[in-house]
């Protein structure tokens, strides 16, 4: 022997071709039987998905705290206060949807929990840029008739806002359960899955519809506004200046609650009005996202603003009214 044997794998092939195997045999033949283990699915979670339920989380919590205030302090049962609750309800489911639609999306997962999940955003977020409408309306009527805004006529008007906007938000939410969605045929999908493309439109539209009257009304508040503070400068011999600080303080509130309701909303509102379910995900994210942070901003630009409510949060938490509140006197810059 001039050396250690060496295996011929050519031969062997050969020779097991030539006993007839099957081609497909050969791999079994020349290398040992190996069980294949399938690979678990892993769970991915989108980060994005993530941020809309930390952002729903802050919204409940905020939100929670204006209606429990409302509810239980028997001296908040004026108009304002009750479209202030109502905006604080709807806001509060907005962010209760929010959190369900991310528990849904990764551990229940069927169409009816994404028909009900959507249902209550849509419906949620409708009652309150409703809700937002009618502060205005309210804020509008109590500058506009001042002598007569405190009868039960504003009282039942209020009532009458109320159950419209809630009617209205609760239709708007059913549409998709009662069959109005894109889960039969996708390329009807608008941004917003299962949402169709002509409902994003419906509701886009009226969004924008409900933004130029807010726009209008918050304008005539403005020259209200203005025309108070100088009866009261001039009753007052204030100087100039001073009735100056004041319109302009009123009208700078003014710009900020509009301008902050625009910038939240108005980017994925006109995105909704463009695009469809074709569009990279991430631009109705990057969109979507600025629009429940008006849900944030609400309970500090509606409901801890106001002097009542900040004396019914101190009662709360320390059993007591700061002198700075009780000593407060309310100015035309307050709107």
């Amino acid at each position: 022997m001039n050396g250690d044997p060496k295996v011929n794998f050519s031969g062997l092939l050969r020779d097991y071709l030539d006993a007839g195997a099957a081609p497909e045999n050969i791999s079994a033949a020349v290398s040992p039987q190996v069980p294949v283990v399938e690979p678990q699915p892993e769970l991915v979670v989108n980060p994005w998905d993530i941020v809309l339920c930390t952002s729903g989380t802050v919204i409940s919590c905020e939100n929670a705290v204006v209606v429990l205030i409302i509810f239980h302090n028997p001296s908040l049962r004026a108009p304002m206060f009750l479209l202030i609750g109502s905006l604080a309800l709807a806001d509060l489911l907005a962010g209760i949807g929010l959190i369900i639609n991310f528990v849904f999306a990764y551990l229940l997962q069927s169409e009816a929990t994404k028909l009900v999940t959507i249902g209550l955003i849509v419906a949620s977020f409708s009652a309150s840029v409703c809700s937002l409408l009618a502060i205005t309306v309210d804020r509008y009527l109590s500058l506009y008739y001042a002598l007569t805004y405190h009868s039960e006529r504003t009282v039942t008007f209020t009532y009458v806002m109320l159950i419209m906007l809630w009617g209205t938000s609760i239709c708007l939410g059913l549409l998709p359960i009662l069959g109005w969605n894109c889960l039969r045929d996708e390329s009807t999908c608008s941004v917003v899955r299962p949402l169709t493309k002509n409902n994003a439109a419906i509701l886009s539209i009226s969004f924008l519809f409900m933004f130029a009257l807010m726009l209008q009304l918050y304008i005539q508040i403005c020259k209200i506004v203005m025309r108070h503070a100088h009866q009261i400068a001039l009753q007052h011999h204030f100087l100039a200046t001073s009735h100056y600080v004041t319109t302009r303080k009123g009208v700078s509130t003014l710009a900020i609650i509009l301008g902050t309701f625009a910038a939240c909303w108005m980017p994925f509102t006109l995105y909704s009005l463009i695009a469809d379910y074709t569009y990279p995900s991430i631009y109705t994210y990057a969109t979507l996202l600025p629009a429940t942070y008006n849900s944030v901003i609400n309970p500090v630009i509606y409901a801890f603003r106001n002097q009542e409510i900040q004396k019914a949060l101190c009662l709360v938490c320390c059993g007591c009214i700061p002198s700075s509140l009780s000593q407060r006197a309310r100015s035309p810059s307050d709107v």
